[in-house]
């Protein structure tokens, strides 16, 4: 502890640091390329790191990218770390982007790259390519942007092998099968990832070589068998026109160049448009010396991370294999051992690898996934970075942290991610314990990725792209995943492998996108040119399943079910509950939720929400019983027929919104007005029926119901007879809708209720349209008091949706009580965009850099957010305590949760499923700000 304080100290003493997602400045650099002057950078190009380095740390991830701030870090508390130096992701920008590198390396950066090579010769003892006979020096070139992005692009082992070194590599370290096993497997890396070889060009000549000797696993393998492998692999280069490069330092060129280039391939800019990552100068790159697992029966390697990532339980939770190299474990090529019995295989260098992972977790104060490799019984960390867990575990970890001391609760707020919630309220599968559910299990695998998953079976990641977009829930099922199924694991419901293990690579992709995953279920046969998927039961008997067929995965457990199995809700948590008390202490902004009917108030109010900051009062009418009615009301006559369809709604509306004030009994409700068009209320030309009948109860001919029905049509409803045009035009409507909200209100009082109205005024655009309105309002609120004898408070407000509203929202808040964005309309106002259109078009601007987001998913900050912080200030420089939330989509999506929080909003109200996730992203806006 003493040591890691003083550490802390002397950072905070020598380093004054300031950076943002696009530029980062140090006053204190450590490196032999410190004053080197290239093109396009700004800071040195390389940092060097290994035990005992002290140059940068993990403020530095946006240069150094996560994987080399934390090996930067992880030498500077002292971990036995195999030397090495990073590549600055300025690098990678200037690579893959400036005309003046064109995707070279400039000769000073060359330069500077053999030095810190020759650095690594001399910390190893070893030397690169073995110019002098002495003990080869094999390096590692992996990638490591800022943000995580597991699996997604290159890394190349072994690098610095040829045909001399791995005879010096055989006759150093005694042991001629583990040189020969290093060469095979540098080749086949290097020829697909540097010169893009296929990688099953490679593994078809591995699996013929085995069948025609007999072999199951590579393990078998003897030295003449690898030097024939080896001998094949050369053949595999000159078929596809390849050379293979023996000269070592034109093998790491290539492979940084390779690494730099993966930053543009096509799964990682997926990867990155799925997560959402933007504003990364690219990925960096680290060249680290190799340390080898296998060498035989005292190495090997593992991936290991320091909670349970599936439910955040404190045990440590990976693999590990004996005699192998890093990439076995998490390619799912071999089934590895839980990391549990490292304990007894290996018990010295399992205590201490449990000591660093407590080191680690106090260092960074978060869970942590860690390479690892064992040589010849010395232990090595490669990497650690914060793991990437499923929401369950998220809330946990972040409570038990908290408890232990290691982080305080503002910190603990900024573990858990939004998306982390939206797994906790998705369903789980409700009895598993019936004999219906265990007569269902036809096999099990290992539980990588907790939840419920139930779709279709496919195959490819076409058929569940393709299923996705006719919204048909699909279930990956595959041999193993690669990167390059991305696409198909993000669409898909839940994902099913026949190998591979907790932390393959579908392993943690699901768990990062909450997707339920089994891996290593080795009773399945998947017949992909078939179209079948055969499981072998614990009996012996087997189950055909076709692609299309549906199955069912339970990821907590491992369960496989060969039929389409029920789902419940998901139930709050004690740790959850105590997380979401941290959050309702830390927000600033409070989180209503857009609710029409007594249910929906109630799962609001279950799920946090302080009010309903919208009730669509139009949602009302869609019953069959009501819609009847709403149609005899457009299409009435005499005002006779008007105010009889009238009296018959009034009944409807004061039943459901005193069900609303009771179910939110003292907090506000925020009832609109009816908005949309009428039109939308009346049935189709087509429908032959609703026609026949509503002219026999109108007591006019189909005929002249069509015309009448033509007439009310619109060429641009959104903009024409809607919201306050209607209340205008229409004023009987306005009034019997204020009479149910005010009569709903004092019978709700009169049972003890505290019922809290206030009344939306939808779609102003001029001040007089609000005064005319409010008028309306008012006269029948004290219409209603004379009758009853009783009055109640209420306020009289108005949405903001029109761009003239926010532009003379001083005038408008003499009069409003208060303000609500409709940031749907405000935002298709703004743009000119139709939002039930923008699908022919937002994808490709996307595409394009026109647009970063959806702007009806995320608030547009650069426009419509400018029209809500000019309305905020105009209404405030009125009203200082003016109410203004925010009613429209946007209310439950993070990054605009955040925007509104900075905008100085009271309230974001959103769908009551997605309260918790805008408490949390209100908290940690407030965390943010502060």
């Amino acid at each position: 502890r003493l040591i890691l304080l003083l550490s802390l100290v002397l950072k905070a003493s020598s380093l004054r640091i300031s950076f943002s997602p696009k530029r980062l400045s140090l006053s204190s650099r450590l490196s032999v390329s410190q004053s080197i002057g290239i093109d396009g950078l700004t800071e040195p190009p390389i940092a060097p790191f290994g035990r005992g380095e002290k140059g940068r740390s993990f403020e530095d991830k946006w240069l150094l990218g996560g994987k080399g701030a934390n090996l930067a870090e992880m030498s500077a508390i002292g971990l036995s770390v195999p030397p090495g130096f990073t590549i600055t992701t300025e690098c990678c920008r200037e690579y893959c982007d400036s005309s003046s590198w064109n995707g070279s390396l400039p000769p000073p950066l060359w330069d500077a790259i053999l030095a810190e090579v020759k650095v690594v010769e001399d910390k190893m003892s070893a030397s690169f390519g073995s110019k002098d006979g002495g003990t080869p020096l094999l390096l590692s070139v992996r990638s490591g942007a800022a943000i995580s992005m597991p699996g997604m692009m290159d890394t190349v082992l072994n690098l610095g092998m040829n045909d001399d070194v791995v005879l010096t590599l055989a006759d150093k370290s005694g042991n001629e099968r583990f040189a020969w096993d290093s060469y095979r497997r540098f080749l086949e890396m290097f020829g697909n990832v540097v010169l893009g070889i296929p990688r099953i060009d490679f593994e078809e000549e591995m699996d013929n070589l085995k069948y025609e000797r007999g072999f199951f696993e590579d393990s078998e393998l003897q030295v003449s068998d690898l030097k024939d492998v080896v001998a094949k692999f050369k053949g595999v280069y000159a078929s596809n026109d390849h050379a293979f490069p023996t000269d070592v330092e034109e093998q790491l060129r290539l492979a940084i160049g390779a690494v730099f280039g993966g930053w543009n391939g096509d799964r990682a800019i997926k990867y990155r448009e799925v997560e959402n990552i933007r504003n990364l100068l690219g990925t960096a790159v680290n060249v680290q010396s190799m340390v080898f697992g296998n060498m035989g029966s005292t190495s090997g390697t593992g991936v290991c991370f320091t909670r349970d990532p599936n439910n955040g339980g404190k045990d440590l939770f990976g693999e590990f294999l004996i005699d192998a190299q890093g990439e076995d474990v998490v390619a799912g090529i071999r089934t590895p051992q839980p990391i549990s019995e490292l304990e007894s295989a290996m018990p010295e260098v399992f205590k201490e690898f449990k000591e660093n992972t407590q080191i680690l977790e106090r260092h960074y104060g978060d869970m942590q996934d860690i390479e690892f490799t064992v040589q010849e019984g010395k232990l090595f960390m490669l990497q650690t970075r914060n793991g990437k867990r499923g929401g369950e575990a998220a809330v946990k970890i972040a409570v038990d942290f908290v408890a232990e001391g290691l982080i305080d609760k503002r910190q603990a707020i900024e573990k858990v991610l939004p998306e982390h919630l939206d797994q906790l309220l998705h369903p789980s599968f409700s009895d598993t314990e019936s004999p219906e559910y265990k007569s269902a299990v036809v096999t099990s695998g290992l539980p990588a990725s907790p939840g419920a998953a139930v779709g279709e079976i496919c195959f490819t990641n076409e058929k569940v792209v393709s299923n996705a977009e006719k919204k048909i829930p699909s279930v990956l099922v595959r041999d193993e995943t690669s990167p390059d199924d991305v696409a198909g694991m993000y669409a898909s419901e839940g994902i099913l492998t026949a190998r591979g293990g907790m932390t393959s690579h579908a392993a943690v992709v699901a768990r990062g996108w909450g997707r339920p995953c089994i891996c290593g279920c080795a009773a399945l046969k998947i017949d992909e040119a078939a179209g079948t998927l055969t499981i072998t039961k614990e009996d012996g008997s087997s189950v055909v399943l076709k692609e299309g067929d549906y199955i069912s995965l339970n990821g907590n457990t491992g369960e496989v079910m060969s039929e389409k199995m029920a789902v419940s809700p998901p139930a709050m948590k004690a740790d959850l509950a105590e997380f979401m008390g941290w959050v309702d202490e830390i927000k600033q902004i409070d989180v209503l939720a857009n609710a029409d009917t007594p249910d929906d108030a109630a799962e609001a109010r279950r799920n946090g929400a302080v009010g309903i900051g919208l009730v669509r009062t139009e949602h009302m009418f869609f019953e069959p019983e009501r819609i009847g009615e709403v149609r005899k009301l457009i299409l009435a006559k005499t005002p006779e027929k008007e105010a009889e369809a009238l009296a018959n709604l009034l009944p409807f509306q004061r039943s459901d919104f005193e069900g609303i004030f009771k179910a939110m009994d003292g907090y506000p409700v925020t009832i609109r007005l009816l908005d949309p068009p009428l039109h939308e209320f009346l049935p189709s030309l087509s429908d032959t029926q609703i026609l026949e009948s509503l002219s026999s109860e109108l007591g006019i001919t189909v005929p002249e119901l069509k015309e009448t029905i033509k007439t009310a049509e619109e060429v641009n409803p959104m903009l024409g007879l809607r919201g306050c045009r209607l209340g205008v035009t229409r004023p009987t409507i306005i009034e019997m809708q204020v009479r149910g909200v005010i009569e709903a209100a004092l019978n709700a009082i009169e049972k003890g209720v505290d019922a809290k109205p206030d009344i939306m005024i939808p779609l102003v655009g001029k001040v007089q349209e609000f005064k005319d309105q409010e008028a309306l309002v008012r006269a029948t609120a004290a219409t209603v008091f004379a009758e009853r004898g009783k009055e109640c408070d209420y306020r009289v407000g108005t949405m903001i949706e029109i761009p003239r509203a926010a532009l003379t929202a001083h005038e408008i808040a003499e009069h409003a009580e208060f303000f609500s964005f409709g940031s749907n309309d405000l935002t298709q106002m703004t743009f000119g965009y139709s939002r039930d259109d923008v699908g022919t078009f937002i994808p490709e601007y996307k595409s394009k850099g026109i647009l970063t987001d959806d702007p009806f998913v995320t608030i547009d900050q650069e426009g419509v957010g400018q029209l809500i912080k000019m309305t905020t200030e105009k209404g405030r420089s009125v009203k200082p305590d003016l109410k203004i939330g925010v009613c429209g989509e946007h209310g439950g999506d993070p990054r605009s949760v955040e925007f509104f929080n900075e905008a100085g909003l009271s309230y974001v109200s959103c769908s009551p499923f997605r309260v918790p996730i805008a408490r949390l992203a209100a908290a940690q806006a407030a965390v943010k700000k502060q």
